[in-house]
């Protein structure tokens, strides 16, 4: 070959491969930039959840609004999540190292996610018979002026009430339960095979021997920040959703009544305070911990705002009935403070009302989404495989 062929041949490649580390470079800085963004967004998020107000009943922690506020947080990280991951990336970095083992990690954890949506969802049935336990009770004691028999019903409904809400998990999740099979409950079959039958409601009742507490613990198995390199790659992003994952699961287990949940404060977050965004998780954590510790004690259906006004006004308008049924003739005053107080279940009870069903619907739109990027993520390991060069 000629010398000025070899040196045009030489200097061609030189200069595409001068543009492949151009386009590495930008790739791997919109790569970082992506990360950085992502992990601002979910620092502001979770601290707006954190800063929410006690004294509004509609943005207090754990309301039903605030419920509403977590789930869209958690759709919006999740969507950002997914761009990262899986938009624009090369395919076959989820079949390398870290991500081999991480993805998978995901991937159960994910499996574990959509169970305790199931418990949630039928847990939420028992906060709808709560409801209607309070409805009848505002009914009664709305009448004026309150005779015997509208103190009876009153008292019998506040009687059904306060022995639902103080009830066992189990017997809470149990109530109206009938067996059914599990999203991916079953065994001997492969997960991929099971997406298309059990991943179309959820509305799945959860096993009797189930345990809430255990499912979160163990989605908080092999969670461990990532180290060094590690640390500015896509086993980040990775880390933080499954984090998030587990903390949204845990926040609505404690929440809404569900099956087996000794423990639960006793989850160890493995956030690190040095991460801005797992700044404000675990401060939510550690907020609704304390709260969990307190309830613990003495037995609880759950720690849904809503919930704890319905037992507080439940114990003020028992002792109302209770002195009613034994003195006969009621004060006017009494008469007037038992209205206010029908009246604050009344709203209480409006907000449910008002709040259960989209609370519901969000969770079916988490239970699917989780289902999609699931499904995705298989699809695309799967795409890898086949890809793959046979071993020798």
């Amino acid at each position: 070959m000629p010398a000025t062929d070899y040196q045009a041949s030489f200097l061609g490649r030189i200069s595409i491969r001068r543009n492949q580390v151009i386009a590495m470079d930008g790739n791997h800085e919109q790569e970082l930039q992506d990360l950085e963004l992502f992990s601002k967004h979910v620092s502001e998020r979770f601290a707006e959840l954190l800063s929410s107000p006690d004294d509004v009943p509609f943005d207090a922690l754990l309301s039903i609004s605030w419920l509403r506020k977590l789930l869209d947080f958690f759709l919006c990280c999740e969507a950002e999540f997914k761009g990262i991951l899986m938009t624009g990336n090369d395919p076959s970095q989820i079949s390398k190292p870290p991500l081999d083992r991480l993805i998978p990690e995901f991937l159960d954890r994910s499996v574990k996610a959509l169970d305790v949506c199931n418990a949630v969802t039928n847990g939420l049935e028992s906060v709808r018979h709560y409801q209607k336990l309070a409805e009848i009770i505002v009914s009664a004691l709305e009448q004026k002026p309150i005779g015997d028999g509208q103190s009876r019903r009153a008292k019998k409904a506040l009687t059904s009430l306060m022995s639902a809400m103080n009830a066992d998990d189990k017997e809470c999740s149990a109530a109206k339960a009938t067996e059914r099979s599990w999203s991916f409950s079953r065994r001997g079959v492969s997960s991929k095979d099971r997406v298309p039958e059990h991943f179309r409601s959820v509305s799945n009742q959860v096993a009797k021997n189930w345990s809430a507490a255990k499912q979160i613990q163990a989605m908080t198995n092999n969670l461990v920040q990532p180290r060094g390199a590690e640390g500015s790659g896509l086993a980040s992003p990775v880390y933080t959703m499954s984090v998030i994952m587990v903390f949204v699961t845990w926040a609505l287990v404690a929440a809404i009544p569900c099956q087996e949940r000794n423990g639960l404060s006793a989850i160890h977050f493995p956030a690190p305070k040095q991460l801005n965004w797992a700044q404000s998780i675990i401060g939510l954590h550690e907020k609704i911990g304390e709260e969990w510790k307190k309830k613990e004690k003495k037995g609880t259906a759950g720690l849904l705002d809503e919930m704890q006004k319905m037992e507080k006004l439940g114990n003020i308008l028992m002792d109302f009935t209770d002195s009613f049924q034994f003195h006969g003739d009621i004060t006017d005053q009494k008469a007037e403070e038992a209205a206010a107080h029908a009246a604050e279940l009344a709203e209480t009870c409006r907000r449910m009302e008002e709040g259960l069903l989209p609370l519901q619907m969000q969770i079916r739109e988490v239970f699917h989404r989780i289902v999609k990027t699931r499904t995705e993520l298989l699809n695309a390991l799967d795409q890898v495989g086949k890809s793959s060069p046979p071993l020798l």
